[in-house]
């Protein structure tokens, strides 16, 4: 990306925040999820101290069950003092089943957001989030508001050359780890649509999860050059898929910085404590 010249590289960032998706908190059953939520939780409580937010990519929880996030509040409540706020968007985990007015309400009643889609001003940097506005089984389904309200977010920017943080749950096509086609975890409805809006303004950064592929993964990091903006998968807290098709025990996110001139995108293990040494970005303006 270009734009943002400075002449020396700050040795701060100016502004910072974690990524994490897929928690899929349960209530009963296996609680490995909870666990792990827990440890990540336990992890930037450690690590963050200065972050801005937690900026959580979806599927809150494994099937959008009132218990299910009194677990999730439950858990985060132990960690609260220490933490930043958390910003979300739905999974289809979280809204796949049921009356679809009643899981988005109770989504936004437990999250505390403001709508399927919403953005926020945060140290001067704007994010925003897009949500899906159907119950699909898989996939999210973005309303042509929706997209116009986007584009006019991206539009009033008024700094091209600051970045701009986008989270989605799902990925586009052929971007991200998972999202090939051959994979079959991308799903976007409304995917030309989609790209023809971030297709203008190369300075945001698409942050998405769903299809658990570790960090380790070919793909984890989009360039999209001139045509579109760079994309992350965030991988899950969850559980985590390879590029084989296997599942593996794990519990992965990103720790975000920002500099005057570079966006650093930095893994994180959180099972291990560690930095994933094959997951460290650097997205220069």
């Amino acid at each position: 990306m270009k734009g943002f010249n400075s002449n020396a590289l700050e040795d701060k960032p100016i502004l910072s925040f974690q990524v994490i998706t897929d928690t899929h908190i349960r209530a009963e059953g296996d609680l490995t999820y909870n666990r792990h939520f827990g440890l990540a939780l336990r992890d930037i409580a450690a690590n963050g101290v200065n972050s801005c937010g937690i900026m959580h990519a979806g599927d809150l929880t494994d099937n959008g069950f009132p218990s299910e996030y009194d677990a999730m509040a439950s858990i985060w409540r132990k960690f609260e003092a220490q933490l930043p706020p958390l910003y979300a968007t739905m999974g289809n985990h979280d809204v796949r089943l049921g009356v679809w007015e009643d899981r988005l309400q109770r989504f936004l009643r437990h999250s505390g957001m403001s709508g399927p889609y919403h953005d926020h001003w945060i140290g001067g940097y704007h994010f925003i989030f897009l949500g899906t506005e159907k119950n699909l089984e898989l996939h999210c389904s973005l309303s042509g508001e929706q997209l116009q309200w986007l584009d006019q977010k991206l539009c009033d920017q008024g700094t091209p050359d600051r970045p701009v943080f986008v989270f989605l749950h799902q990925p586009l096509l052929n971007t991200v780890a998972g999202s090939l086609e051959r994979q079959q975890w991308h799903g976007v409805v409304e995917d030309e649509e989609l790209r023809k809006v971030l297709g203008k303004y190369p300075n945001a950064i698409l942050f998405t999860g769903h299809t658990h592929w570790q960090l380790e993964s070919e793909h984890t990091h989009f360039e999209g050059g001139n045509r579109l903006p760079d994309m992350f998968n965030a991988a899950s807290v969850a559980y985590l898929w390879s590029d084989e098709g296997e599942t593996i025990t794990g519990s992965q996110g990103f720790y975000v910085e920002v500099y005057p001139n570079r966006v650093c995108v930095k893994g994180r293990d959180f099972l291990r404590g560690e930095w994933v040494k094959n997951a460290q970005f650097e997205v220069k303006y």
